[in-house]
């Protein structure tokens, strides 16, 4: 503050000429020996009207600041709180809906799947166990898959076993939950929030080609048409032949893909809404789409993911020492 030692100035002035002109008389005349008055022996007076004016002012300059720092953060939270992860604001959610949007409000997921060292050594199939991440955040996760299902069939009946799966937040909280029941020629998954369905996967028969139809409801919204063989892209489009969201399944490595069933998925729901692009996020090129999936429809895709998982990309274990050689 520039302007206080001007003002200290003329008050110590005022005060010496004060002192002058009293010189006969105490300074101190039955009151406090506070500021107003000098306060000790020969100290300058300082008039009780110019510190209140101080006063005043230091308040006035002290109340400017803070509403210029609250504009400014408001302004930061009006371009920023759209979500840097988020599309959902989550307003005007039904109960359904607002279940979901913690997890499935994202533009993006990362599905990796953990090393079952017992498959690895002894063939002995385990329950499945998933990471969810967000590119955006990587690194906590923000949920997790968890499988539950027979020990008896999972030996027997190995991809074709029923189970039921619990998506949980990061807090284990869970979110919903989807069951894919025993299968001999076609496979479905069924996913369901607080015990009611609202979606289902089936599996089209093909000889090469991986079809999937997806359903909200009774309504199908999506379907999936892969080519087969190596290819490990798997595109959701409505029945215009359009983008709704996209399903990679990233390589990990030739010991992972040779000897293991962790496998790794990048669910992508297209990057509209998002004003931030950091972290691994940077790096992943844009996804259009004709429409936002909504939440439900969400959920059904990313019931798919763990489908084509369990359909295509898990095998048998027991191959050990291998494993252990190719990945050093």
């Amino acid at each position: 503050m520039r302007w206080l030692p001007r003002l200290l100035s003329h008050a110590a002035a005022a005060g010496r000429a004060s002192t002058a002109a009293r010189s006969t008389t105490s300074h101190v005349s039955g009151g406090s020996h506070g500021f107003a008055s000098g306060g000790w022996e020969g100290s300058p007076a300082v008039p009780r009207e110019w510190l209140r004016k101080l006063w005043r002012e230091e308040l006035r300059k002290l109340k400017e600041a803070a509403r210029s720092y609250e504009s400014v953060e408001a302004a930061g939270a009006a371009t920023e709180a759209p979500s840097w992860s988020y599309q959902y604001d989550g307003r005007d959610l039904d109960p359904v809906e607002a279940k979901l949007a913690p997890l499935l409000a994202r533009a993006n997921l990362v599905i990796a799947r953990d090393i079952e060292w017992a498959n690895i050594m002894f063939a002995f199939e385990q329950e499945s166990r998933y990471i969810i991440m967000d590119p955006l955040f990587p690194q906590s996760p923000v949920g997790f898959i968890r499988e539950k299902s027979n020990v008896i069939f999972r030996q027997l009946l190995r991809t074709r076993r029923p189970f039921v799966a619990e998506i949980t937040d990061a807090m284990g909280n869970e979110i919903f939950k989807v069951r894919r029941p025993f299968w001999l020629i076609n496979s479905s998954i069924y996913a369901e929030v607080d015990g009611k369905e609202i979606g289902v996967v089936h599996r089209r028969w093909h000889l090469w080609r991986r079809i999937y139809d997806l359903y909200l409801g009774n309504r199908q919204f999506a379907v999936v048409e892969n080519p087969g063989f190596w290819n490990w892209t798997f595109s959701l489009v409505d029945e215009d032949d359009k983008l709704l969201a996209q399903i990679d399944r990233n390589w990990r490595g030739i010991g992972f893909e040779l000897f293991t069933d962790a496998g790794q998925y990048a669910i992508r729901f297209g990057d509209e809404g998002l004003r931030h692009k950091f972290a691994l996020a940077a790096d992943v090129e844009e996804l259009h789409v004709t429409r936002q999936l909504t939440l439900p429809e969400r959920a059904v895709a990313l019931a798919l993911a763990i489908s084509l998982d369990s359909d295509y990309f898990s095998r048998r274990g027991g191959w050990g020492l291998p494993f252990l050689i190719a990945t050093e």
